[in-house]
């Protein structure tokens, strides 16, 4: 991918991975949908730390579609949450981003880690704005994803998950990454300093 191509696939993954972590723990209660509040809250940031890696999708379904990609996100909230972020090579919607989210996961050895998924974030065009950004359905979901490699050594060879959501759907991701460094952010949480009219 160029570098150009590149920095814009990296804005728009963190762009929505943000807002994707402030959907999902804001206010550190099960996420509320527009229909039954009747509004959507503006996201209050807390990621605390941003990997990008390059590479391609061998696999990635989103409920029985196909799909490609280029890159993944892993994206840590201060809360502990972690999302593997995706955004779908979509024609037809540069909004089409998923991510695989879930809390405890664990280093089984140097360069292995396994995360139990238990939501999936799906942004889409379709999706309600808030500041500009769509906001995702948060789907409780399950299903588990694996990485090879270690961010510390600069080294992601690849990801793969898998979940089901509670409609039955399924989403399965299998990545490999194409050996270009990683690009690791480490990131301090802030209000917005800019607000769109109403």
């Amino acid at each position: 991918m160029h570098e150009r191509g590149r920095i814009v696939a990296a804005a728009l993954i963190f762009a929505a991975a943000a807002s994707c972590v402030a959907r999902a723990e804001d206010d550190g209660l099960p996420p509320a949908t527009e229909e039954t509040t009747g509004e959507v809250k503006p996201p209050m940031p807390d990621t605390d730390l941003f990997a990008l890696i390059s590479g391609k999708c061998s696999a990635l379904k989103v409920a029985g579609r196909d799909f490609a990609c280029s890159s993944v996100a892993y994206v840590h909230s201060v809360h502990g949450r972690v999302y593997f972020t995706v955004a779908l090579d979509d024609p037809g919607d540069q909004n089409h981003i998923i991510s695989f989210s879930g809390e405890n996961g664990r280093r089984v050895t140097e360069l292995f880690y396994q995360l139990p998924v238990d939501q999936m974030l799906l942004n889409s065009k379709n999706r309600p704005k808030v500041d500009g950004l769509p906001v995702p359905l948060v789907e409780p979901s399950a299903g588990s994803c694996t990485q090879l490699g270690n961010f510390a050594a600069g080294q992601v060879s690849s990801i793969a998950c898998k979940a089901s959501d509670k409609n039955g759907q399924t989403y399965e991701l299998q990545f490999e990454s194409d050996g270009s460094p990683i690009t690791v952010r480490r990131v301090r949480p802030s209000a917005p300093t800019i607000r769109q009219r109403s």
